[in-house]
């Protein structure tokens, strides 16, 4: 059922128990697995998606990140604390 790699073993071993526990409550549904990372239908819209979504990221990042820089100095001039 599964080859020597712990990578696809262990998907495939918790797919039979998933499936074994449904069969055994009387349930029609199946559980299925695909052994791919990523969809491979790849188009402009999810680039663009992607793309959008990582630039935002950023952008908070960077315009949240010099204010606490900003903080943690003031902190320091404060207690009147020098680097050696």
């Amino acid at each position: 059922m599964c080859s020597a790699e712990p990578v696809n073993c262990y998907p495939v071993l918790v797919n039979i128990i998933s499936n074994s526990l449904l069969r055994l409550f009387n349930c029609s549904k199946r559980i299925r697995l695909w052994s791919e990372l990523f969809s491979r239908v790849q188009g402009p819209d999810l680039q663009n998606y992607i793309f959008f979504n990582c630039l935002s990221y950023l952008l908070i990042l960077a315009a949240g990140l010099p204010p606490l820089l900003a903080v943690s100095s003031m902190e320091d001039y404060k207690v009147k604390s020098t680097s050696c």
